[in-house]
């Protein structure tokens, strides 16, 4: 099952992006987890269908309003599912 490891820049934190992320990911249908980084940075797992994980990308450059994204980085990985649902965690 793909699975994007995903790192978001810019003003994503204090402005409810994770809460934004978790909504988009779960309307995809889509398994995973969210969590603020101490660098200011967003890092999400996002696994699924190709095509849903391209649309959640999309999604979080265009942002929820309050954000500014700068740069989103994906990496791909491949393997077996880890996730059952999609998650905010905390520090």
């Amino acid at each position: 099952m793909p699975t994007a490891h995903i790192i978001v820049r810019g003003i994503v934190q204090g402005v409810g992006f994770r809460w934004f992320v978790e909504r988009n990911a779960k309307a995809l249908g889509l398994c995973g987890s969210v969590k603020n980084l101490a660098n200011g940075d967003v890092e999400l797992f996002a696994e699924g269908d190709r095509e849903s994980i391209d649309e959640l990308i999309r999604t979080m450059k265009q942002g929820n309003g309050a954000s500014s994204v700068y740069r989103v980085n994906t990496e791909w990985l491949e393997g077996e599912p880890r996730y059952e649902k999609f998650t905010i965690l905390r520090w």
